[in-house]
């Protein structure tokens, strides 16, 4: 089981945590991209965001996992501006894959990714 951390004073974060502590076998999980099973990808960003979530539950799952074991999600995005005008959408999409499991997360905007079509990229680590 993963406990919050939060230190005493801060604001409580919205969507992630600022730290997540768990005892247990560490799961490294590779970047996911936004494509099913057979290679297809989502069309647009948020469907992108959603598959790669999916995708990372997949591999959670597949070593006797759930989202809630999740402690770390890393994004990275090819277009920060388009991250931020699909706040509105990311949320319940994030929520239908995850739940109201927010682990510790990091977001950066980098220049390409290897899949040319892959707008989000995203890397997890779980403690089971």
């Amino acid at each position: 089981m993963l406990k919050d951390i939060l230190p005493p004073g801060w604001p409580v974060p919205r969507g992630y945590s600022n730290g997540m502590m768990g005892e247990g076998r560490t799961l490294c999980v590779g970047g996911q991209v936004g494509w099913d099973a057979q290679g297809k990808f989502a069309e647009g960003f948020v469907p992108q965001v959603r598959q790669a979530l999916a995708n990372i539950l997949a591999v959670v799952q597949a070593a006797g996992g759930q989202a809630s074991d999740i402690a770390r999600l890393t994004w990275y995005v090819t277009d920060i501006e388009e991250y931020r005008a699909s706040l509105a959408e990311l949320g319940p999409a994030y929520r239908a894959v995850m739940g109201k499991h927010f682990p510790a997360m990091a977001l950066v905007q980098v220049v390409a990714l290897v899949e040319t079509e892959a707008k989000v990229e995203i890397e997890a680590t779980a403690i089971l």
